[in-house]
């Protein structure tokens, strides 16, 4: 009887906790819903098909690569250079692996797998400041399977109005790109290195954009992380 309330108790705890990652990330959601029916109503309008528009949600599952992707594969790029394209723009999630490592590498392989799938922008603002204490895989799941679910439900809305209102991309949805990893950087800018890092990155992206040049996105954000790194190491000597 004893071990199965434990079981019981258990299975609460794991729906509890999922739930409450789910919470978490609701903010989170709804601010992609328009860069979600952006992606989908721009990949339909670059000439791919309802099955092609909606498995670039559901297979690749990155936001910003997809629009890139779409917008190259509009214009006639071949597969190796969009294939080059978005290695370097995804590139910022082997980081996210390497910092979430030591949480996640105790986990059985298809936890790993799982989690590595569902790891975005928004998942490591959620679980990659916890400590291995705090950190859950139940809730990360709950907090990554949630955005996945609404990511790819806003890309069908795109693709179902992008069939029925044209130039979609025209309407300014794509504000909602900046206004959510505005709303991913603010929260964690806790110190003066990191402070430094968004302030050089912003200064050298506007900077690329108004001189036309068009890997200002991988150049802005190197030249953030080696500031932030620069920042942190004279900080260190001084205290």
């Amino acid at each position: 009887m004893s071990s199965m309330t434990i079981d019981i108790d258990t299975q609460l705890s794991r729906s509890q906790l999922f739930w409450q990652g789910t919470l978490a990330m609701v903010p989170l959601s709804i601010a992609v819903i328009p860069w979600g029916v952006l992606a989908g109503s721009f990949a339909l309008e670059s000439g791919l098909t309802v099955v092609e528009s909606q498995a670039l949600s559901a297979i690749l599952f990155a936001g910003s690569a997809q629009l890139v992707a779409t917008g190259m594969f509009k214009a006639g790029a071949t597969l190796t250079t969009m294939l080059l394209a978005i290695f370097f723009i995804t590139s910022r999630h082997l980081l996210y692996s390497v910092s979430m490592r030591s949480k996640i590498s105790p986990l059985p392989l298809k936890w790993r797998l799982g989690l590595g799938f569902l790891l975005t922008d928004e998942l490591f603002a959620i679980c990659g400041q916890q400590s291995e204490k705090q950190f859950n895989r139940w809730y990360a799941l709950g907090a990554g399977l949630s955005f996945y679910l609404c990511w790819n439900l806003a890309t069908l809305v795109g693709i179902v109005a992008g069939s029925y209102i044209p130039a979609m991309n025209e309407l300014g949805l794509e504000f909602a790109v900046a206004a959510t990893f505005i709303a991913l950087v603010v929260p964690n800018i806790k110190s003066s290195a990191i402070l430094v890092a968004v302030l050089v990155s912003l200064t050298t992206s506007v900077m690329c954009s108004l001189s036309g040049i068009e890997s200002g996105l991988m150049i802005a954000s190197i030249a953030g992380m080696l500031a932030g790194y620069i920042a942190e190491s004279l900080k260190g000597r001084t205290v």
